[in-house]
């Protein structure tokens, strides 16, 4: 397995002079002190909520303790201080009995500031240097939608939102099955992050498990907003323009990639899960091909690795032929593009980035702007670009043509990352084709091959199952051969359980 290279981390550290650098001291029994050292920790937070409760005459009393925008306060006050106000003095001798799931107890400070950041409310007892840490997460947060970047016609219209438990939710709900194992890390020294590492603990190769974890316990940095910034740390190669994890908003895809022996890392606070390992025919499968019919399956994947050629190479073998090897071109089609060219004053080379760079400035802003002004852009906008450079003698009909038929074959692919890896190839590849013509494309396409076959996607072969050759797997690559078909798991995930279903067709004929 390759040898993965953590972040070297630099031999000068800034010292900071805040609270939580310094050494905090034990919880105290005595109440008004430990009120002390949280208003120390939290000093300029007006949202933290400190609520005293007298629970005798004698004066005992407990501090329920919660910063106001990350609870629910509705559940506090009928679960909690409720039970609190109206509670027996006894019960605060043991754990205090009150309507709560989920119940731990803190023993240091560092336990109680990290349980607060995170939504939940801290109970203080007078006389115990100890506190109770109820869940009562209530924070701002969306419903389950649809998914506006993986788009399924027959698969389910649910994805993911940005609290890492219903994420993992809705996981269970497609595989409810105890080897269903989660293993959770914390990343960040500022913002803690709570990662969720999700996998079949018959199926996944822990080897693989080890490895995962090891780089994500070598990151060192502040905080982590979402999962593509846990993606750049991991990767095997962050020089290569190919993606070598998958990102996925949708829970169906993500159990499936479970049950074929990978792993889904959730990130709380981010809508996206983390699939590895991966290979590079991963990014060409879509869930809709297993809910439709093989045949149809399979022509729409042929369509999608035909679209990829066509999106990596059409611009350039256009250059290619116009400017060096234009005897391969039948002679009326030469003629015709001559004509169309008679009148654009620059090479085909600045031509084409010309329309490139044009067709990624409308897409980017397509994105930006609200739906309804994104399509008008992209509809009106596209139209009136063309024809208007192609009336000014700026660009020919053919290289809008080309363009055009470029952009639709990108769109194609259903990954983005990979969709955009593509795009951003054509760009090497236009310019080696204006200097040395089909030579210069062989040769591009060789270097892409040559580091397509040294890639690797967490220590596993990046182009599996075609570098390595694996016969068994071709079932699954170009073509999509019926379900009762495929029999194993993919090799390259190096599953415990290869064997994943019978072959019932088998047992029909017997």
């Amino acid at each position: 397995m390759k040898f993965f290279r953590g972040n070297r981390k630099s031999k000068y550290r800034i010292p900071t002079n805040s609270a939580s650098s310094l050494q905090d001291p034990p919880i105290s029994k005595n109440m008004s002190t430990n009120i002390v050292y949280l208003k120390q920790l939290f000093t300029l937070t007006p949202d933290l909520i400190i609520r005293q409760i007298q629970t005798d005459q004698e004066g005992n009393s407990t501090t329920l303790v919660y910063l106001e925008g990350l609870v629910n306060k509705e559940y506090i006050h009928n679960n909690i201080l409720h039970e609190l106000i109206n509670g027996s003095p006894e019960q605060y001798n043991r754990l205090p009995e009150v309507s709560v799931g989920k119940i731990r107890i803190g023993w240091s400070w560092d336990e109680i500031e990290n349980a607060i950041l995170q939504g939940n409310s801290v109970l203080f007892v007078e006389g115990q240097a100890k506190v109770y840490i109820y869940d009562t997460k209530g924070w701002p947060q969306r419903a389950v939608e649809d998914s506006r970047i993986e788009a399924s016609l027959r698969g389910a219209h649910q994805s993911f939102v940005e609290t890492g438990s219903q994420n993992i939710a809705l996981i269970r709900r497609y595989i409810p099955n105890r080897e269903l194992k989660i293993k959770e890390l914390i990343v960040g020294q500022r913002g803690k992050l709570k990662l969720s590492i999700i996998y079949l603990a018959d199926v996944a190769n822990p080897e693989l498990l080890k490895e995962l974890e090891k780089r994500i316990n070598l990151i060192d940095i502040d905080a982590i907003m979402n999962t593509g910034e846990l993606a750049e740390f991991i990767e095997d190669n962050p020089f290569s323009p190919f993606p070598q994890v998958i990102l996925t908003e949708k829970p169906d895809t993500t159990a499936s990639h479970i049950l074929q022996g990978r792993f889904a890392v959730i990130v709380d606070r981010s809508p996206t899960v983390l699939i590895a390992p991966v290979n590079f025919i991963t990014f060409f499968q879509s869930v809709d091909d297993y809910n439709s019919r093989w045949l149809s399956a399979s022509f729409i994947r042929l369509l999608r690795f035909f679209a990829l050629f066509i999106a990596l190479f059409l611009p350039s073998a256009y250059i290619a032929f116009i400017s060096f090897n234009y005897e391969v071109i039948p002679v009326q089609l030469i003629l015709s593009i001559a004509e169309t060219r008679s009148r654009v004053p620059f090479p085909p080379i600045i031509e084409a980035i010309l329309m490139e760079i044009v067709l990624e400035m409308m897409r980017e802003a397509g994105i930006r702007l609200p739906a309804m002004i994104g399509q008008t852009i992209g509809i009106v906008g596209g139209i009136i670009i063309g024809q208007a450079a192609v009336q000014a003698g700026i660009v020919s009909n053919f290289m809008v043509i080309v363009v055009s038929s470029t952009a639709i074959a990108s769109f194609i692919i259903p990954n983005y990352d990979m969709g955009a890896s593509i795009r951003l190839l054509r760009f090497p590849m236009m310019i080696l084709a204006s200097m040395f013509g089909i030579v210069g494309i062989v040769t591009g396409a060789i270097v892409l091959v040559a580091h397509f076959v040294s890639l690797e996607s967490l220590g596993t072969p990046y182009g599996s199952p075609l570098a390595p050759w694996r016969y068994a797997e071709m079932k699954d690559v170009f073509v999509r051969f019926p379900l009762w078909s495929m029999l194993k798991r993919p090799k390259s995930t190096m599953p415990l359980q290869s064997i994943r279903q019978k072959n019932h067709r088998e047992d029909e004929g017997s």
